[in-house]
């Protein structure tokens, strides 16, 4: 069903023209300010409501209180990891919609995914917990990269179409190994498992290599913002304005790919978050770069934390996927899109 949304869907029809044009600094300023209000609301909200005086009464002392207690060990590494991991998707979904010349790439589309949740999987089915589930996924994630790019490169051309197809296939077949996987596993470990896979922001740990990551595919992607804004107007264009367009899509697809793998690793597979951000942006302030990936964290960021703040607070004090609530939310946007652009198709 995916594969023929691919084919079906107008590889050319990334939005060019914006709802809204906003400028790059009103925006940015926007999206900072957004993200000072998410995470003062995911600090606050809970099973136990606190006050701003109460949070910054934290910061100010060290006396063990409960505050004390449910901010810097559960709230604030949830926000940590939600706010990175959003920022790791939405710029990966931004790689790949460029990759594949495709507005309905997401960084799930290739099998990392896939690859990381049958892995961790395995680990949990044995026993394995901690900081070594982390490291299973991140595993079976660079496996999943490996396969992939080996099988899609061959001997033949490599082109974009190619690695879709390929990537399609291997997270089919990703696909069919976790439902073995689930249907073998023993009631007790299952219920944890089928969170990990709607996506998880559990347990976690205040960690810089996530953020490290994050940083540095920013900055390699910045750096290459003007080669993304030739390269999606076409390959011949690119070619001729003296893009290197195999190894600039190749460097795309390892990029897009590790910092997807890091955030599979941290929460597990949350839909939407890449596909969607990056659309938005495009409707808000059009399709540039140099603009679109410092956004697009931002925004991916502020929508995860968003999405994790209600799972936790919606059924209070049980806890729902994060998955499921960025389901919720992006479900109707696409479904806005996919309109908006069929109807300036027949216009």
């Amino acid at each position: 069903m995916l594969l023929k949304l691919y084919l079906a869907y107008n590889q050319r029809s990334i939005y060019k023209i914006p709802l809204i044009m906003l400028r790059p600094v009103p925006l940015i300023i926007t999206l900072l300010m957004l993200s000072i209000i998410t995470f003062a609301t995911a600090f606050t909200t809970g099973s136990i409501s606190l006050s701003i005086s109460e949070i910054w009464a934290t910061f100010t002392s060290d006396e063990p209180a409960i505050a004390h207690t449910i901010i810097w060990d559960l709230r604030a590494p949830r926000a940590y990891i939600a706010f990175v991991t959003g920022g790791l998707l939405s710029l990966a979904g931004v790689l790949m919609q460029v990759l594949l010349r495709n507005p309905l790439a997401d960084p799930y589309i290739l099998g990392v995914s896939g690859g990381a949740s049958v892995a961790t999987l395995i680990a949990m089915l044995l026993g394995i917990s901690g900081s070594w589930l982390s490291g299973s996924a991140f595993i079976g994630a660079l496996i999943s990269i490996l396969l992939v790019f080996g099988l899609s490169h061959g001997k033949g051309s490599w082109n974009p179409t190619r690695l879709l197809l390929t990537g399609v296939v291997i997270a089919a077949g990703w696909g069919a190994m976790i439902n073995f996987i689930l249907s073998i596993t023993p009631d007790k470990p299952l219920r944890g498992m089928l969170f990990w896979l709607m996506g998880d922001i559990n347990h976690v740990n205040i960690e810089l290599s996530p953020l490290i990551v994050l940083v540095i595919g920013v900055l390699i992607s910045f750096a290459l913002a003007r080669q993304l804004n030739i390269l999606s107007r076409g390959d011949l264009q690119a070619s001729a304005l003296g893009v290197s367009v195999s190894s600039l899509r190749i460097s795309l697809f390892l990029l897009a790919s590790l910092l997807t793998a890091f955030a599979v690793t941290q929460t597990g597979s949350i839909g939407f978050i890449g596909l969607i951000v990056p659309h938005m942006l495009r409707l808000l302030s059009g399709s540039d770069h140099r603009l679109l990936i410092p956004a697009s964290v931002l925004l991916g960021g502020n929508l995860l934390l968003i999405s994790d703040t209600l799972a936790r607070t919606i059924v209070a004090p049980h806890q729902l996927p994060v998955g499921v609530i960025t389901a919720f939310i992006g479900v109707p946007f696409f479904l806005f899109l996919l309109n908006r652009n069929f109807q300036r198709q027949t216009a």
